[in-house]
């Protein structure tokens, strides 16, 4: 009777195991993608629309003035000379203007560090990047169909990079997909592909799945 080597008995033992993996991986939802909500005060909303209307002016002439337009410097100083002397302190709304911006990109950037080198299982629509052997062996995974295609990307924290040696096929951008292995925080910018050109599309995180297979 021939006897399985034991490099055979490995494969068929990785092979049966990999499924069971997957099934034992968390699976998650889109949200749980997202990091918690960090609530702050906006004081531009006690600014009227005039008011507003002058701080951007002003963003705008600092930005030539900073680019070595040196003639914008005197409509630098009489534009906050003119908002200061209605009470409004600009140096503090300015700072406090990119402390805001920076919140706000991390709510679309910013990752869940909870589920960082856990193994999860979810689901979602492919976008494909790189194909080999009329495979999809790069893509995109996101929530909703046609993202990136036929509508603007969703926030980089609700897309996910995937590298998948094995290669799925992709009838349609409408066919769902469980993706299952270990996610990483890994940010990057990553082409897609139009029919009419190309665009940068930038993803929070990443999966080298053990297993993708069809939304069931």
């Amino acid at each position: 009777m021939h006897r399985p080597t034991p490099f055979l008995l490995f494969a068929l033992g990785l092979s049966l195991a990999t499924p069971g993996l997957a099934s034992d991986a968390r699976k998650v939802s889109w949200s749980e993608l997202a990091p918690a909500r960090v609530e702050y005060e906006n004081p531009f909303e006690a600014l009227s629309g005039e008011q507003l209307d002058a701080l951007r002016r002003l963003v705008r002439l600092k930005s030539r003035v900073e680019a070595g337009d040196a003639g914008s410097t005197d409509d630098v100083t009489a534009l906050q000379a003119e908002l200061e002397s209605a009470g409004l302190d600009v140096d503090g709304l300015l700072a406090r203007r990119a402390e805001i911006m920076a919140l706000r990109r991390a709510a679309v950037t910013g990752v869940n560090e909870d589920l960082i080198g856990e193994t999860v299982r979810i689901p979602g629509f492919v976008v494909p990047l790189e194909f080999r052997d009329l495979k999809a062996v790069e893509f995109l995974l996101v929530p909703t169909a046609g993202a990136c295609i036929h509508t603007p990307p969703p926030p980089a924290n609700q897309i996910v990079h995937v590298r998948y040696p094995e290669g799925i096929e992709v009838r349609t951008l409408y066919d769902a997909v469980w993706v299952s292995g270990q996610i990483a925080a890994e940010n990057s910018v990553q082409t897609v592909n139009y029919v009419d050109g190309t665009a940068p599309v930038e993803a929070s995180y990443a999966i080298q799945p053990m297993l993708v297979a069809p939304y069931r």
